[in-house]
């Protein structure tokens, strides 16, 4: 059984732009040979927070494509 993760709210525009700004700042500021597990580490905080693998899986495919 799959369970659906409805989001109760979506981030605004001006909120991507901050979360974008967020990120770009954050990869900045560490060391470039730990952008790849920093970014690991985010990917799996986040995914605990959306507490549904498929949803990830989603997001996943969602992000691959047109790379």
């Amino acid at each position: 059984m799959s369970s659906q993760h409805v989001p109760l709210q979506t981030l605004t525009i001006p909120g991507l732009e901050q979360v974008y700004d967020q990120l770009a700042t954050a990869i900045d500021v560490i060391d470039p040979a730990k952008t790849e597990l920093f970014l690991v580490k985010l990917a799996l905080m986040n995914a605990n927070a959306l507490a549904d693998p498929t949803l990830f899986q989603a997001h996943i495919d969602a992000a691959i494509k047109d790379l």
